[in-house]
């Protein structure tokens, strides 16, 4: 498998760009990988880049977008941060990929069992710890725990059905801001040039499901 080209990377639908990421999930979970040279690709890459899609992504050692999905050098975006969210720069990454460097897909890709969502949770112990940036960081998810959480239900990481919730509503509270904060990427969904999706990536399985 070669790496892309701007002639076949024009030739790529939006639709087309995920059903890629899909086939790729399917061969990591089945331990398949598609033929690919990556040094061919590094020489075939050296003057430019033309990536099909963007994934932001957790830093979570094990979510990978490049692994997970089999894709390989000059294939995708990968932006990764602590709890998949997004904020300017990460807009302007994805306006950059998107609009400048022609990607026909966003996917914004949560995960099971997320150590940055834990820590939104146990946000009260965390922040005796006395590291101020990751507290900023962990505050970022309060809002969203406010509107799920249930009366009298237990805010902690160990509550796995509040921690899911949180997983899945923090992918969809993601693809708003990306459409409500960025007029370019709202504008080339809106003409079809490009897709937004949401997904979650199973830990334990390596399986990816679509929102």
């Amino acid at each position: 498998m070669k790496a892309h080209t701007y002639e076949t990377q024009s030739t790529i639908t939006p639709e087309k760009a995920l059903e890629f990421l899909k086939e790729g999930n399917q061969r990591f979970v089945n331990n398949l990988k598609a033929n690919r040279d990556l040094l061919e690709q590094v020489n075939a890459t050296r003057e430019g880049q033309w990536p099909f899609a963007v994934v932001l992504s957790c830093i979570d050692s094990r979510t990978s977008a490049e692994l997970i999905f089999d894709q390989g050098l000059g294939d995708v975006f990968s932006i990764r941060i602590a709890g998949n969210f997004v904020n300017q720069d990460i807009l302007g990454s994805m306006e950059f990929g998107c609009n400048v460097a022609g990607s026909k897909l966003i996917v914004v890709l949560g995960h099971t069992k997320c150590g940055a969502l834990k820590g939104g949770l146990d946000a009260a112990q965390i922040e005796g710890l006395g590291m101020d940036n990751l507290n900023h960081l962990i505050n970022h998810f309060n809002p969203i725990i406010n509107d799920i959480i249930e009366e009298n239900e237990e805010r902690s990481s160990k509550n796995s059905s509040l921690l899911e919730r949180l997983n899945q509503q923090n992918v969809k509270s993601a693809i708003e801001d990306i459409r409500k904060q960025s007029s370019t990427l709202k504008k080339l969904e809106e003409e079809g040039k490009i897709k937004i999706v949401g997904a979650n990536y199973d830990v334990e399985t390596g399986a990816v499901s679509w929102l």
